[in-house]
């Protein structure tokens, strides 16, 4: 897979108490058609789905690493009432207290769910503004019914029936245990740690272990090191720290073997849209196995200037770079030009504009200017194979 690292975003993880096992049990599912398709945006290595609540649309994430989401704004235009509230993780170890709440109708096109459990967000940062997220469709709204999902070709069906799904030609199949709101866990063997992924769409990434599965000492593996901030959760980007990349010759997901997979640490575990965008896949929670079937492969490629950046304040920030003496960037840089491209003074419109259609993702050199202490310095950077 050509991999440009930029940021990476990934959402929400939660441990939860016996009573939320229980309130992410309740809800259900209504069904006009033996099997029911739905619209998929697959944009920026994330799928989106549109959900109807009291008459109004939305624009949902369809994440099987979080359980149901709503922002504020539909809490309260919905007017709904507070179940109980506890603290929630996001997948950067973020902490709140956050509402837990009931949706009594949630209609995605012509599924109609009852009786959803859901956390209550502030859905608000650059990423959710520009991706324009008002809730996120969670796995234990998903664990209703079976789903088939191929992002090549922008489909999602579902029914409830799993032989309405053929599953010939997915040779591929992962078994995995549930978390308490149905998120799916599958166990991996990457460097011969046994090691638990959460099978992760709300994930644009490949594959993800923590920090403290990799040891840099003693790895035998070539890997590249890394230090800044590099994914952004629900509740905010991570701490800055040290990361890693590394390609080892062999990772088992489940009993299968992957060879040629480029794997990065971070603040969790987890499998996601790069990875996965390769199969058709249909996520059987009745059964707790997951069905693969192969339909693209892409090379695998470390490539990158060396550096990620974020727009903070409608600012261009440099808050990743690749160890390495010859970059001449530092962190916190702010970069006021792109190959002559300004960055400087944007509005939110422009500044969604390049956080999705990066200027430089399909260069192989580029001209950058940034502002550092007061002083305005000009650097030409090349892309660099690291992997």
């Amino acid at each position: 897979m050509r991999k440009n690292v930029f940021f990476i975003l990934t959402f929400l993880t939660i441990t939860i108490s016996a009573q939320g096992k229980r309130f992410f049990e309740k809800g259900e599912a209504e069904l006009k058609n033996p099997v029911e398709k739905i619209n998929l945006t697959y944009t920026n290595e994330l799928p989106f789905v549109k959900v109807n609540i009291n008459g109004k649309t939305y624009n949902f994430l369809f994440d099987t690493g979080a359980p149901t989401v709503i922002s504020s704004a539909i809490y309260k235009e919905v007017n709904l009432k507070k179940k109980h509230s506890s603290k929630v993780s996001d997948s950067q170890n973020n902490k709140q207290e956050q509402i837990f709440t009931e949706i009594p109708e949630i209609k995605v096109d012509q599924i109609t769910f009852k009786n959803i459990g859901a956390i209550v967000i502030d859905m608000k940062g650059t990423e959710f503004d520009c991706f324009k997220i008002d809730g996120i469709l969670g796995a234990n709204q998903m664990a209703k019914l079976f789903w088939k999902i191929s992002y090549l070709e922008n489909s999602i069906e579902a029914t409830k029936d799993l032989a309405n799904f053929s599953k010939e030609n997915y040779e591929t199949i992962f078994a995995f245990d549930s978390k308490p709101q149905k998120t799916p866990i599958i166990e991996a063997q990457i460097l011969h740690k046994k090691i638990d992924l959460t099978f992760d769409t709300g994930f644009s990434g490949t594959l993800k272990i923590s920090n403290n599965e990799f040891d840099a000492k003693n790895a035998k593996v070539q890997f590249i090191e890394t230090y800044g901030t590099t994914a952004v959760g629900a509740f905010g980007a991570g701490k800055p720290e040290t990361s890693y990349y590394f390609k080892p010759n062999e990772v088992f997901l489940d009993k299968e073997k992957f060879s040629d997979e480029i794997i990065s640490t971070g603040s969790s575990s987890l499998l996601g849209n790069e990875f996965l965008k390769k199969f058709r896949f249909i996520i059987d929670w009745k059964n707790n196995k997951i069905y693969l079937n192969k339909i693209k492969d892409y090379p695998s490629k470390l490539e990158s200037f060396g550096f990620g950046y974020r727009f903070i304040d409608r600012k261009a920030k440099v808050l990743l770079l690749f160890n390495g003496k010859d970059l001449p960037l530092k962190l916190n840089d702010e970069i006021i030009s792109l190959n002559n491209v300004s960055l400087e003074n944007l509005d939110q419109e422009t500044v969604c504009k390049y956080l999705q259609d990066r200027i430089e993702k399909d260069l192989d050199s580029i001209d950058i200017k940034v502002k550092r202490e007061g002083k305005i310095l000009d650097f030409t950077i090349a892309k660099k194979e690291y992997l």
